[in-house]
Order: C-alpha cells, then sequence, then structure tokens
C-alpha cells in the first residue's frame, strides 16, 4: 500500500510546484497518517469538505485552496482550530496546491475548464502563463457574447455575469479560473474576443466596454471544480488508491 511520502512525490512530480511563485505553500500542510488507501478530492479544506472525508473513510484529501496562506493570522483558533482539530483527531494528511494546480496544461483548473467549455487552448498568456488562449473545438466560434455565457450557463449549471464589449461574434477567447481579474489586460493585449474567470471587479467592467472585448464572470468555485479531481483521480491510477470527488456547493 503506498505511503504518504510516495503520494507527495507523486502531486510534485506532476504539478511542479518549484516552478511557482504562490500565495502558500504547496504540498503537504497537515501530516496525517503513514498509510493511504483512499484519496478525497475537492476544491477548498473547509470544515464541511473534511467532515465528508471523514464520513468516506478517507486517508488524504487533495485541495486546490489549502489551510495556510501568505500574511494571514497564524493562530490556530475559531474555524482553523476546528479544521485542524478534525484533521489531527482522524489522522488524515491534506494536499493543497493552488497555482501549479491552475496552470498544468492537461488536468489543471484551467485545462480541464476548457475541456468542459469545449474549448481548445492554442497558447498561453498573462503572469506565469496562468491563462489559456485559444478557439472553440466544435466550431468557428460563437455568433455573439450572449451565446457564449448562455453555453457556459448550461455547462457549469450556474449563471454568468457578463459585461459585453464585444458586440461581435467571438472566436478567440482567453481564460483563466478563479479569481483571474487582474489577467483581463493581458487577455486583452493578447487578442481575445471574449475573457472567461471566476469573478469580476469593479475595473473591469469598464475595461470591456472601452476595450470591445466581453468579460464573463462563472464563479470561482464554478470554474475551479475540475482540477482537483481530474489530478487526485490520475495520481489514484497510478498509486493503485481509491478516489472520490466531493462537491462542496459554494455561491462565490
Amino acid at each position: 500500500m503506498p505511503d504518504r511520502t510516495q503520494l507527495l512525490q507523486a502531486f510534485d512530480t506532476l504539478l511542479q510546484p518549484e516552478r511557482f511563485r504562490d500565495y502558500g505553500p504547496n504540498g503537504l500542510q497537515v501530516e496525517g497518517g503513514a498509510v493511504v488507501r483512499k484519496i478525497v478530492s475537492g476544491v477548498t479544506a473547509s470544515r464541511a469538505l473534511i467532515e465528508a472525508a471523514i464520513a468516506a473513510q478517507a486517508d488524504a484529501i487533495f485541495v486546490h485552496h489549502g489551510l495556510f496562506w501568505r500574511g494571514q493570522d497564524g493562530r490556530v483558533t475559531g474555524w482553523m482550530k476546528q479544521r485542524l482539530k478534525l484533521l489531527l483527531a482522524h489522522d488524515i494528511n491534506l494536499f493543497a496546491y493552488h497555482l501549479p494546480l491552475d496552470a498544468h496544461p492537461e488536468l489543471g483548473n484551467n485545462a480541464q475548464l476548457g475541456l468542459k467549455l469545449g474549448l481548445r487552448a492554442q497558447a498561453r498568456f498573462g503572469e506565469q502563463e496562468l491563462g489559456f488562449l485559444g478557439e472553440r473545438v466544435t466550431s468557428d466560434g460563437f455568433e455573439s457574447a450572449e451565446v457564449l455565457a448562455q453555453h457556459i450557463q448550461v455547462q457549469l449549471n450556474r449563471p454568468v455575469a457578463l459585461v459585453n464589449g464585444a458586440q461581435r461574434a467571438i472566436k478567440k477567447i482567453a481564460w483563466c479560473s478563479g479569481g483571474a481579474q487582474s489577467y483581463f489586460e493581458a487577455a486583452i493585449a493578447a487578442g481575445a474576443d471574449a475573457f472567461i474567470t471566476g469573478e469580476i471587479s469593479e475595473p473591469q467592467a469598464h475595461y470591456a466596454r472601452e476595450c470591445g472585448v466581453a468579460y464573463l464572470a462563472c464563479g470561482h468555485h464554478a470554474s475551479e471544480r475540475f482540477g482537483a479531481p481530474a489530478v487526485a483521480a490520475h495520481v489514484a491510477e497510478q498509486l493503485g488508491l481509491a478516489h472520490q470527488f466531493i462537491d462542496i456547493d459554494n455561491p462565490a
């Protein structure tokens, strides 16, 4: 039966966290039992996910959003104490990979989001080349930004906030999952007709209207549901482990 060290090595080999400047530690964040039989994957290491992993009899949890971030309050009180207490009491390992999980060219959040939406990546853009740029796989594009928004809403099963600066057919599409508002200007510079991400902030509406590029915000959580289960399933199969994805709903 694979142990915790072998599992960490498998994740690190696949995701190469040393390549990224990130906002928190990637890899093993909380040490649990040495032997691992089952992995539960999810988006965020919330108490609800930890409780669900305990019920599923998992030995390890693999997430995109871990417990520790640069600049946070380091005291173990309140919600942090509650989450850590559950992990330690049940000897569960917590693995978290942030930007490395976004960036993986086949199994990462952006690659899997593109696959879900029927988009084919042709280039990368933005800081640390996290953003993907490409076109629709099955046709020349979308008739309009409104049609693209409807397509995303159906595929992700959540409302899409659209600021339509394009007012034309959408052919070249840029996307970056999660809170990637700051990538919009790089997407515009790369020649995108539309930019898909999880969130929108106040400045992006003006950029969309003034630059003629559609901006589509489809939810931070909704856009990052696909990388963690893809990576965890891949590694679980490689090591002969059981795997279960548990999606804790989040309207954000």
